[in-house]
């Protein structure tokens, strides 16, 4: 997985009809765009993400 800043962050959820959480990426602390990373959630809170399989990063809009 590889991310840059402004890039989104999908953890889909591991639930039968629970939402997947969607956030941006404010921060890369790996090498070359791996993670870690410091995630801003729809929800107004941040945290450092170490992604599952089961998470997915979309590009920034250019």
């Amino acid at each position: 997985m590889r991310a840059k800043v402004g890039d989104s962050l999908v953890a889909e959820s591991n639930k039968v009809d629970a939402p997947s959480r969607h956030g941006e990426i404010i921060e890369v602390r790996g090498e070359d765009g791996a993670p870690p990373y410091v995630v801003r959630w729809s929800d107004g809170h941040e945290g450092l993400v170490y992604p599952g399989s089961d998470a997915h990063v979309l590009p920034a809009p250019t």
